[in-house]
């Protein structure tokens, strides 16, 4: 349906070309190389001093201020404070305190009990179940709602026109439906599964050995000799030459040979090719069914010729035809 059109090619439109080429060589030189040309390096003359040493026959003079003014002073001697000796007191200790000399546990008033009675008076009549709320806040009529009728519906009288806008205006006579270039692979059919796959095949567990646990060697020892006063980090702390520790590492087997890639899959040993059937809908008057009826919403109803009487069988409708048994609907083209 969809062919190319053999239209002309449409010119560029772009304006006319009105530009004149010089006659005379272009120079070929900016603003920069004319005002800004290479100079030589300028030889510079340092004005710093020559680094000559001063001498001076004249001795240098060592007083200071703190040498000229300072007088020492002797030094008194320090002042210690004698501590007195303790002295017990002669007068006998009366052991009496507040509480023994204040409170001589006098007779009193027992105390009065605040506590209400347990019941209180008036409380025969019985609980009134008025409230505020149901006294002012009465409920409101509500009124009827309108509910409107549906409108009927009415089916159309004249008959439904199937066809699309490419069926009807992209007509092709000489058309034919698109061919499948695709090779039809040989099914390979077995009732036991294969469960391999590449990582199965191609990453096999490797036979390895739980390493050890590496344990400290004891360094320390009891000394029979006098203690030579060396500490632990001097005497047991001294540079050791590095160990070398074996790589645990399998040794690599080289490249695999030039092994041709298995080229099956689940989907090219599953797929089943089907032939390209055409939708009955497409039809005015579908092939191999009998129009039923027509529905309250509209729709026709078809019956397959092959199952007749049977009220359970699948009606074909004019848009519900994707819906159907692809036994039904496998009509040739």
């Amino acid at each position: 349906d969809y062919l190319p059109w053999n239209q002309p090619r449409r010119e560029l439109l772009h304006p006319e070309h009105k530009r004149w080429l010089e006659s005379t060589k272009f120079d070929s030189r900016t603003t920069h190389q004319d005002d800004y040309s290479m100079k030589g390096l300028v030889t510079t003359r340092s004005c710093k001093p020559p680094a000559m040493p001063n001498l001076c026959n004249i001795p240098l003079e060592d007083l200071t201020d703190y040498k000229m003014s300072y007088v020492a002073h002797p030094v008194e001697k320090r002042f210690v404070h004698e501590a007195e000796k303790f002295r017990p007191c002669e007068i006998p200790f009366e052991s009496l305190t507040t509480h023994k000399e204040s409170y001589r546990g006098l007779l009193g008033e027992p105390a009065k009990s605040w506590k209400p009675p347990a019941r209180l008076p008036g409380t025969d009549t019985p609980f009134s179940n008025t409230t505020e709320f149901r006294d002012k806040y009465q409920a409101w009529p509500t009124p009827q709602l309108f509910s409107k009728a549906p409108v009927a519906f009415v089916p159309p009288e004249e008959k439904m026109d199937l066809l699309t806008t490419v069926q009807a205006h992209y007509t092709y006579p000489k058309g034919a439906p698109a061919q499948s270039c695709r090779p039809v692979l040989p099914i390979k059919k077995s009732f036991r599964f294969e469960g391999s796959t590449t990582t199965k095949d191609d990453y096999k567990q490797w036979d390895s050995k739980r390493t050890e646990m590496a344990k400290p060697i004891p360094h320390l020892g009891f000394p029979t000799e006098p203690l030579d006063c060396l500490t632990t980090f001097r005497a047991h702390y001294v540079p050791h030459p590095p160990i070398s520790t074996k790589s645990c590492k399998p040794p690599w087997s080289g490249p695999r040979a030039n092994i041709p890639l298995e080229g099956q899959t689940t989907y090219s040993i599953s797929f089943t090719p089907k032939e390209m059937c055409k939708c009955p809908a497409a039809y005015p008057e579908p092939p191999g069914y009998i129009f039923e009826e027509v529905d309250a919403l509209g729709h026709r109803l078809y019956r397959p010729v092959s199952r007749p009487g049977s009220r359970r069988s699948s009606y074909l409708s004019g848009g519900d035809a994707e819906n159907l048994n692809q036994m039904d609907l496998a009509v040739s083209t």
